[in-house]
């Protein structure tokens, strides 16, 4: 099956889709910072660099069977100013919207934040489900946190799968992996070669980044636990969790953490390549990147591979019943 990406950043939800068996062919995304990675992984692929509301029809391949993607979140995230449709990042959802009505594929998936179900966005969410309806779709929204799915990170993020009503397709969301996967599963063979940031420039991404730990990074302890799956992993360099190989960190007062005596100077972040393992993108996966926090944007930013693929295979097991 065919299908076509949006806001596809370096390709973590492609990769899910290719891996069950999809073909992207085609995506896009216009931040030209993840423009040389996506065509580097996705060679087959014909990615655009326009942004969503500058696209003609006429340029996307319409002969398809589904449009993914995972529109801007920081409109609905809870870190950010909840202005959801009031906010231009918001208002791409309604063009990937608009495009989907205008070629009619057989399903989509949009992938959000937890935060888009959030009463402040009820809303904007029942208006969202709307169009889905208005435009011939047999909507299904679901949050899902990828530590379920193989993925060792915890991650809640919503997910809109619909299929055209025509096909009178019934969907049930992927059933729950058996086993949760660990923190030392992912990265502990790895840890030899982390670098600090600006003592090397690799694809690989081993570098780690470095520098001060904000108020708010220091409000809780950001210390992972070799033993369960991590934190969420951000769009950051550095709000980056640090590595599980020193102690926790120490609550002293409400809001207020603190590295343990005598180890202040071993703590460390996880370099980039250990949050794409955590995000379980493989290590021939291949970051191209000169500002080393345009590597961890894009891997924050992405849909763990692994969760993708649940995904892909749960909508490909919709057509077949």
């Amino acid at each position: 099956m065919n299908v076509i990406s949006f806001f596809s950043g370096c390709g973590g939800l492609d990769l899910g889709f290719e891996r069950a068996g999809f073909k992207v062919l085609w995506a896009n995304d216009n931040a030209q910072s993840i423009s040389r990675t996506y065509r580097k992984n996705f060679p087959s692929t014909t990615l655009s660099i326009k942004d969503i509301k500058q696209i003609e029809i006429s340029e996307i391949p319409t002969n398809i069977d589904g449009i993914i993607g995972g529109p801007p979140c920081q409109s609905w995230s809870n870190a950010g100013k909840g202005l959801g449709f009031n906010d231009p990042r918001g208002e791409v959802f309604k063009t990937f919207i608009e495009i989907l009505d205008k070629i009619k594929p057989k399903f989509f998936v949009a992938e959000n934040v937890k935060g888009i179900m959030a009463a402040r966005n009820k809303e904007a969410f029942d208006e969202i489900c709307q169009l889905f309806d208005s435009i011939g779709y047999d909507l299904n929204v679901e949050c899902l946190n990828a530590a379920d799915y193989d993925v060792p990170q915890n991650r809640e993020r919503v997910f809109f799968v619909g299929f055209r009503k025509d096909l009178k397709i019934s969907y049930v969301f992927p059933q729950r992996c058996n086993i949760v996967r660990t923190v030392r599963e992912a990265i502990e063979d790895i840890n030899k070669d982390a670098v600090r940031a600006g003592e090397k420039t690799s694809i690989n991404a081993h570098e780690y980044w470095v520098g001060g730990y904000s108020y708010i990074f220091m409000s809780r302890n950001r210390v992972l636990d070799w033993e369960s799956p991590a934190f969420t992993i951000q769009a950051s360099g550095r709000q980056t969790s640090i590595h599980p190989s020193v102690p926790k960190m120490k609550k002293i007062e409400k809001d207020v953490c603190e590295f343990a005596k005598g180890y202040e100077n071993q703590y460390r972040r996880l370099t980039a390549r250990e949050c794409a393992r955590i995000q379980t993108f493989p290590d021939s996966f291949q970051f191209i990147y000169t500002n080393l926090n345009d590597v961890y944007k894009m891997i924050g930013n992405a849909v763990p591979v692994n969760l993708a693929y649940h995904i892909a295979r749960s909508i490909k097991s919709a057509f077949i019943k």
